[in-house]
C-alpha cells in the first residue's frame, strides 16, 4: 500500500500547484468549472483541492463564488520579493513551452553552482524527470554546459574542480578534457546541446541569458526522435532568451 501511496501524493502536489497557477492567472477570481478546465482536472477533484486549499488560507472564496488566491500564499509571496523579477518572464517561458510542445527551464550560475530558478511544464509537456539535481550535473545537462561555456577560465575550473562528472547515461562525457573540447567546438552557438546525457531519451537545447550581471541559461527538453527540429528550437530559444534577458533587467 505505501508504494502506491507515493505516486497519488505527489500527483495530488502537482495538481494543486497547477491549481494555484490557474487561480493567480485570474486577479479578479475565476470559478471552480473555469479552473477545472483551465488545468484539465476533474471538477470533482478540482473542487476538493479547491476546499482544501481554501481551509488552509492559501486560496479564498469570494462572494460570487470564484476563487482567488489567499492571504497565506500572498505573504509566501511578499517574503520572496527578490524573485519577483521571475514573474515578468514567466509568460516568455510559457508561450515558449506552447511553441514548441516542451518543458521550459530556467537556471542561474550564483555563488558557484547552477541553479533551476523556474520549469515551465505542463500535462502534455511533462519535465524532465530530475533524478540528479542540476548543481550537480552541470556537465551532463546543456543547461549546465550552457552556463560552463559562457563562464571564464577562473569559474568553470573553479567549478568543475568541485563537481565530479558522474557517469548518468552511457552517453555523459565523463573526461574533463573531452567535454572542454566539446564546450569550445559547440555546432550552432551560442546554443548547446545534450544528447541523452543526463536522460536516456530526452534530448535538451539552452542558450545564455542575464539577470543584470548574473550569467543563466533558457533549455527546453525534447524527446530524442525531435532533435531534427534543432534550428527551428535555436531560433525560438534565442529570440526569447532576448524577451528574457529584458524582463530580468528591469528595475522593480
Amino acid at each position: 500500500m505505501a508504494a502506491q501511496g507515493g505516486p497519488t501524493l505527489i500527483t495530488s502536489v502537482q495538481r494543486a500547484f497547477r491549481l494555484l497557477e490557474a487561480v493567480g492567472a485570474h486577479e479578479s477570481g475565476a470559478p471552480a468549472k473555469q479552473l477545472a478546465r483551465e488545468t484539465e482536472l476533474p471538477l470533482a477533484t478540482a473542487y476538493h483541492l479547491l476546499r482544501t486549499l481554501t481551509h488552509d488560507g492559501y486560496v479564498r472564496k469570494l462572494d460570487d463564488g470564484c476563487f482567488a488566491l489567499g492571504e497565506k500564499l500572498e505573504a509566501l509571496h511578499a517574503a520572496s520579493r527578490p524573485q519577483m523579477p521571475l514573474s515578468r518572464v514567466r509568460p516568455a517561458l510559457a508561450a515558449l513551452r506552447d511553441d514548441l510542445s516542451a518543458a521550459a527551464y530556467l537556471t542561474f550560475y550564483e555563488d558557484g553552482e547552477i541553479r533551476v530558478a523556474d520549469i515551465v511544464d505542463g500535462p502534455r509537456t511533462p519535465r524532465v524527470d530530475l533524478w540528479v539535481g542540476f548543481d550537480d550535473a552541470g556537465h551532463a545537462t546543456a543547461l549546465g554546459k550552457c552556463v560552463l561555456r559562457e563562464l571564464d577560465e577562473e569559474s568553470r575550473d573553479d567549478y568543475l574542480s568541485r563537481h565530479p562528472l558522474a557517469d548518468l547515461t552511457p552517453r555523459t562525457i565523463t573526461r574533463r578534457t573531452e567535454l572542454l573540447r566539446r564546450l569550445e567546438d559547440v555546432p550552432a552557438p551560442p546554443a548547446v546541446m545534450d544528447l541523452e546525457e543526463y536522460a536516456l531519451g530526452t534530448v535538451c537545447i539552452a542558450v545564455p541569458v542575464y539577470s543584470g550581471g548574473t550569467l543563466g541559461s533558457l533549455g527546453v527538453s525534447l524527446r530524442a526522435d525531435r532533435v531534427a527540429s534543432r534550428d527551428e528550437v535555436r531560433a525560438k530559444l534565442l529570440a526569447t532568451a532576448s524577451r528574457v534577458t529584458r524582463g530580468l533587467s528591469l528595475t522593480i
